[in-house]
């Protein structure tokens, strides 16, 4: 019996440290606090590791791999802009843990309005055709201005 309870006491031990892992001494990965703000304020802010919000805000993000991340912002009327943002790392010691910042921070984004639509052109109608004129009275006789139209008046043959 006394086999039993040592074979089953040891096996429980083995089992136990089969499970024993050094990654329970790594501290966590670190987080960004990261402050996003657009002008004008009120767009939706997203960065490419996932978290967003409404500007002005503020959201925390997991110190990315590649050391840098962007962030996009989108409102209606305004060209969509994108920031990129440089995470820089230091490694913690045994009693610290690792740190990282990001630069810039704040992040901020300056959005465009969108330029105004080309005013459509009416499409043009055709012009009516005019009546002519009516005819010009003729010049009155004492008019220092006759009309060239008209007949020469005829004189009288002097008399003999």
């Amino acid at each position: 019996m006394r086999r039993v309870v040592v074979i089953a006491v040891a096996g429980l031990s083995l089992a136990g440290c089969s499970s024993f892992s050094l990654d329970a001494f790594k501290s966590a990965p670190p987080t960004v606090q990261v402050q996003l703000e657009s002008n004008p304020p009120g767009a939706d802010a997203k960065t490419s590791l996932g978290p967003g919000c409404k500007t002005p805000c503020s959201v925390s993000v997991p110190a990315p791999e590649g050391d840098n991340f962007s962030v996009s912002y989108a409102l209606a009327k305004y060209q969509t802009a994108t920031v990129q943002v440089q995470v820089t790392r230091t490694s913690g010691g045994l009693t610290s843990p690792d740190t990282a910042a990001a630069e810039p921070n704040p992040v901020v984004a300056e959005l465009q309005p969108l330029a105004p639509p080309p005013k459509a052109h009416k499409p043009m109608r055709p012009k009516k055709p005019r009546a002519p004129k009516a005819a010009a009275a003729p010049a009155p006789a004492e008019s220092a201005f006759p009309d060239p139209n008209a007949a020469a008046p005829q004189q009288a043959a002097p008399s003999r």
